[in-house]
């Protein structure tokens, strides 16, 4: 019988609340988990309606978040419609609100009149609270069918609605707190940048809001003013340079200062996704168009309407893939993935890439036509070796970042400054943090002193890992527009570990020298032999293998190395 309380019904309540406190636990998308929930009710209950509202901060008015038997899209235009008789009441009071038969209140004719029943058929309406700390902000409404002579226990049911709209409840509760939150975290982030702009105060405006980027030497001056100089227009940008040398940050910028910085700014990266989940990250897809799309979804050139879409690792696509990016960038429209309906766009594309996309043309990997499609304002961003008068202003920058992190007051000893400033950090500002995270880290004192660095312990590993290759004829990326006037940095490559030929060589040098670099007072003339160097810098050391190797600029590994090469006793004083 319709309606009747079948004998386990309290085994189906706990395995309905079961169900309903994994879906809230499962999901951050909270208009589809309300919907879900509200489909297992009906499955339960019988329900022919139920609807969830809750009441917005500022007014006694209710918004309905999620209603079954009706589309998502239909409650989101405003088409679904509440009993607001009963809903104000239930919020009101606190307390459950029951109908037994809708059709027999005259307050309720409309919203009776919206369903269609059965000869034999009749509707009840109960209508429960959803509450945070006590108090209550939203209603649940089910509207229950059942049969004429039918039995219903609906004690039963406004016991089971008031669990699930407790559970329903601290849900909401919890997402709303964390929205505000956020809200607070963003305005507070907001409130430092403006605080730390004006006690600045250097530079224009526009140069303000590169304040993400730390560096005033003449490569970053010259950066500087590249930026500035596209970014009001709508071209689309290039940016060049190697790993680690802070391309998004620069994208950001531009970003900031165009004419879409009110629009979103939307970032992928396309190494990190395969040619399949890329196209549907970038174009969306259609509910069903393959395992797993459960609802449609928008891709990265919809979200980024109206602002900048950052292509991080363009040169990473796959050939096929090329050609559907061109094609939205020539016509500034595409087919979501399984869908047939045409999308157009208008975004600002800004590109980047550490690869050389010339040579990957020239050898047929990457599509002539769409390097010069994105190829159009290129911006070259300046290794940090070429640029080592910046160093010092951003080891302080990042320890001032730790610093605040963790609670500490950790400052440079002038001897650890100058190594740092005498590195070329092949990984580029990225490495660079990494050596002052480690180093703070590692630091028991208030002092980073020199031997607290790693390269000073035979403990840094970028010596191994960037081994000069001067074999290979693979250019580097360079600024055309500064060739000439800076020496060009060799190219690199991973290696395993050093080999005998370049033992006495440092990832700092240009691989091009076998003689040792150090302070005139232990030159004695361009005849003199390597080892009567070592010998003479280590008896000036007091044989402290440490200090000789400062004495020659090395560091203590290759100084071993070099000793161990030309067969030289260590004398212990």
């Amino acid at each position: 019988m319709i309606g009747s309380v079948p004998t386990n019904s309290t085994a189906i309540s706990l395995v309905s609340l079961y169900e309903i406190s994994k879906m809230l636990s499962s999901s951050l998308d909270l208009e589809r988990t309300l919907l879900d929930i509200l489909n297992l009710l009906a499955s339960y209950l019988q329900m022919r309606r139920g609807t969830i509202a809750i009441k917005k901060s500022d007014s006694h008015a209710l918004t309905i978040l999620a209603a079954a038997g009706m589309a998502p899209e239909a409650v989101r235009k405003g088409d679904a419609r509440l009993p607001l008789a009963v809903a104000r009441s239930t919020v009101s009071s606190g307390m459950p609100y029951v109908v037994q038969d809708v059709a027999s209140e005259p307050d309720l004719a409309d919203h009776a009149g919206l369903l269609t029943l059965g000869a034999d058929e009749r509707i009840s309406l109960i209508a429960v609270p959803l509450k945070s700390g006590g108090k209550p902000f939203g209603v649940l409404i089910v509207d229950r069918i059942w049969g004429a002579g039918a039995s219903v226990n609906f004690e039963a049911d406004v016991r089971l609605l008031v669990m699930v709209a407790n559970l329903i409840g601290q849900t909401l509760a919890l997402h709303q707190h964390i929205a505000e939150d956020r809200r607070l975290l963003m305005d507070e982030s907001c409130r430092r940048q403006d605080a730390a702009r004006a006690a600045t105060g250097a530079g224009s405006g526009r140069r303000c809001q590169m304040q993400a980027m730390t560096g005033g030497s003449r490569p970053m001056q010259a950066l500087y003013a590249e930026i500035d100089q596209a970014a009001p227009t709508r071209s689309t940008v290039m940016i060049r340079g190697e790993s680690g040398t802070g391309k998004e940050l620069i994208a950001r910028a531009i970003h900031t200062l165009s004419k879409v910085k009110d629009g979103p700014f939307i970032r992928v990266n396309c190494a990190a996704l395969p040619e399949g989940l890329l196209e549907s990250e970038l174009f969306g897809h259609e509910k069903g168009a393959f395992t797993g799309a459960t609802q449609d979804r928008k891709g990265r050139f919809e979200l980024a309407h109206g602002g900048t879409l950052f292509l991080d690792e363009i040169g990473e696509i796959s050939m096929p893939f090329q050609a559907k990016l061109l094609r939205v960038l020539q016509e500034g429209e595409f087919e979501r993935v399984g869908g047939m309906k045409t999308v157009k766009v208008k975004v600002r594309l800004i590109c980047a890439t550490n690869r050389n996309l010339e040579e990957a043309v020239a050898q047929g990997r990457f599509r002539g036509d769409l390097y010069y499609r994105i190829n159009v304002v290129p911006i070259f961003v300046p290794a940090l070796r070429n640029r080592q008068d910046d160093i010092p202003m951003l080891a302080e920058a990042f320890l001032a970042r730790f610093n605040e992190e963790n609670e500490r007051r950790l400052r440079f000893a002038p001897r650890a400054m100058h190594v740092l400033t005498t590195c070329k950090f092949p990984g580029n500002v990225r490495e660079l943090e990494n050596c002052i995270n480690r180093a703070a880290t590692m630091t028991r004192g208030d002092v980073i002193e020199d031997m607290d660095l790693a390269c000073q312990t035979d403990s840094c590993l970028s010596r191994v890992l960037w081994l000069p290759n001067t074999a290979t004829t693979s250019p580097t990326i360079t600024n055309p527009a500064t060739r000439g006037c800076e020496s060009p940095s060799p190219t690199r490559r991973l290696a395993t570990a050093p080999t005998a030929s370049n033992l006495d060589s440092d990832y700092e040098g240009d691989g091009e020298d076998d003689e040792f670099d150090e302070p005139d007072d232990l030159r004695a003339g361009p005849e003199l032999p390597q080892r009567q160097r070592l010998i003479r810098a280590m008896e000036k050391a007091g044989w402290v293998q440490a200090k000789a190797a400062r004495l020659l600029d090395l560091t203590p590994r290759q100084l071993g190395y070099a000793l161990r090469k030309y067969n030289i006793e260590i004398k212990r004083l």
